[in-house]
């Protein structure tokens, strides 16, 4: 079911980043998606998952990068209460950050760039996902900068023209 979801959201996020650059309006569609994704798909699936007992132990096994895996074996899966809540945390966040629209959202959005190339670190699969979610959320990214612009320009024409 999740993975279903992640794809719908996911697909529409992608989807959404290259349709801004033609429609301004797939940017809300683009954002409402994104954020789902990451409150919905991220932090309330992955509550689940830590709720129910789900065993995060072998998520870094497919790493490239030894010290990736030998930390998460070391550090992380002792301890994933705590790391998976930290988790948690930051998807619930930047996914409302991206839902509220305005500067939250650059800043939401940031943090899911950054996100996903840490994910990238965890195995050559994540590639495959992290790639293209990078590419669409750089398009919606680069969208809400330009509508933050014009409404900042709008507002300083509308100051000039109450001075003047």
């Amino acid at each position: 079911m999740e993975l279903i979801l992640w794809m719908v959201l996911g697909l529409t996020t992608i989807v959404c980043g290259f349709a801004v650059l033609r429609d301004p309006r797939a940017l809300l569609v683009g954002r409402i998606a994104l954020g789902l994704l990451f409150v919905v798909g991220g932090a309330l699936v992955n509550g689940y998952y830590l709720a129910t007992g789900v065993n995060y132990d072998d998520f870094a096994d497919r790493s490239m990068l030894t010290f990736v895996t030998d930390t998460w074996r070391d550090l992380v899966a002792p301890n994933q209460g705590f790391f998976i809540g930290l988790l948690i945390a930051f998807e619930a966040t930047v996914g409302a950050l991206v839902l509220i629209g305005g500067r939250a959202s650059v800043v939401g959005m940031i943090g899911i760039l950054g996100f996903h190339v840490g994910l990238m670190f965890f195995g050559w699969g994540f590639w495959i996902w992290s790639i293209p979610m990078m590419v669409g959320v750089s398009l919606l990214l680069r969208a809400q900068l330009g509508e933050l612009k014009q409404v900042r320009g709008g507002a300083a024409r509308q100051a000039v023209t109450v001075i003047s």
